[in-house]
């Protein structure tokens, strides 16, 4: 098929890479803007944007698809079909019926559970069991065209949503190029009305930690906000992010800190936490056996 590709962040790179191995013709790439990043702020080109010009790919990066020289480039680009996966902008009506077959979205849940920006997220944050990705039709509505197939996978005791952002890309890039070679026969089958959850972007404030809540609260709250944004505290006046959290049978006070065994335990309000991996302030992010071989560790987080 004759494809324009649409997406931004690392999780659509295997996805573009699959259509391609999949022998479909990639006629333009639209990816958001570079972006400032680093510590000199020079722009720096977004995981999809590097790789479409590593493989020679026409990439386009408005800033908007409001404007209507924008929309009639599109337009003339007579696609089959548009795949978009974490573009982040909206795409106007007019873009929506360009292409013959119309957008695909694949989305990282299983809706109408976590429409939205952040459903890896969401997730694991819920504690939810399992996931997957839907390729669906897109309409004018945040997330809510039918969909034409649904893949599920189980999420893994403690798993990060790094972790599981890498496995949903993956079953995302198998799942898209199946039901393109299928879709003559496919019939895309309208969302349930119920069961409807909204992933909203993570909020700052989201990541830092109440230690008096539960233990399965704040288990969920790290390994969802790992790596990104990382869910945080202090001790000392120092701030600390923790990447990856399990359970001990060992109990705590809320907040308090107690190494054992080279295992390094957190008080919540209803028992104590395993703390894996953290970063301290100014330094890379270290397994917690790492970390307090040259670091003790004060009694207690704020």
């Amino acid at each position: 098929m004759r494809i324009v590709f649409m997406g931004t962040p690392d999780f659509s790179v295997p996805i573009l890479d699959a259509l391609l191995d999949a022998g479909h013709n990639i006629c333009a790439v639209y990816s958001q803007p570079s972006r400032p990043a680093g510590r000199g702020k020079k722009d720096r080109p977004n995981p999809v944007q590097a790789r479409a010009e590593a493989l020679g790919l026409d990439i386009r990066t408005p800033e908007s698809l409001k404007n209507l020289d924008v929309q009639a480039d599109f337009v003339d680009l007579n696609a089959d079909i548009a795949i978009v996966v974490a573009y982040g902008l909206i795409l106007p009506q007019s873009v929506l019926d360009a292409p013959a077959l119309g957008c695909l979205n694949i989305h990282a849940s299983l809706l109408p559970r976590w429409r939205g920006a952040a459903p890896i997220h969401r997730a694991i944050m819920a504690a939810d069991s399992q996931t997957g990705v839907c390729i669906m039709q897109m309409d004018a509505g945040l997330d809510t065209g039918a969909v034409f197939l649904r893949r599920e996978i189980m999420i893994k005791r403690e798993e990060t949503t790094g972790e599981l952002h890498d496995r949903l890309s993956r079953l995302g890039a198998c799942a898209i190029t199946d039901v393109l070679a299928a879709l003559p026969t496919l019939t895309p089958i309208a969302q349930m009305g119920t069961g409807i959850t909204y992933a909203a972007k993570i909020d700052k404030v989201e990541a830092r930690i109440e230690w008096s809540e539960s233990a399965t609260q704040i288990i969920n709250q790290i390994n969802g906000l790992s790596p990104f944004p990382g869910a945080w505290s202090q001790a000392d006046g120092e701030r600390i992010k923790f990447l990856r959290a399990g359970t001990t049978d060992i109990n705590l006070p809320a907040g308090q800190i107690s190494i054992s065994d080279g295992e390094f335990i957190v008080g919540t309000g209803d028992g104590g936490i395993l703390i894996h991996m953290l970063q301290r302030a100014g330094k890379k992010v270290a397994t917690t056996r790492e970390v307090i071989k040259g670091w003790t560790p004060p009694a207690h987080f704020d």
